[in-house]
């Protein structure tokens, strides 16, 4: 029985180009630049999706050190007697803490200066 392909790769191939719609130029309609693209594109994806987790708990940690400055901490001192008083907070709820109740956010600095005694 003669098997005709023509179906499956034309279905391949349009998977292929939806997915680099969007893309500039040649890029979204030529399916040789369109595939090679696709895969460095996917690959970035996969990549970044990695890195916005480090971007995030840096920016965390810039803004937990920047609100503890004024209160005689650094950063490392904060974070160790913080776990000393036995404080589990996480640095993101600790940096939106500190941007948008600065109130709770010196209590908390309270309890970690009590956790350094």
């Amino acid at each position: 029985m003669r098997v005709k392909r023509g179906v499956a790769s034309r279905k391949r191939r349009k998977r292929l180009l939806k997915q680099a719609k969007g893309f500039w130029g040649r890029r979204k309609n030529n399916i040789r630049r369109a595939k090679e693209t696709l895969i460095r594109a996917l690959a970035y994806a996969y990549r970044d999706r990695r890195q916005r987790k480090r971007d995030f708990r840096r920016l965390w940690i810039a803004r937990i050190n920047a609100a503890v400055r004024p209160y005689g901490f650094s950063y490392s001192k904060f974070m160790g007697s913080l776990k000393k008083a036995g404080v589990e907070l996480d640095r993101k709820a600790l940096s939106e803490m500190a941007i948008r109740e600065p109130e709770s956010f010196k209590a908390v600095v309270d309890v970690a200066k009590s956790g350094l005694n």
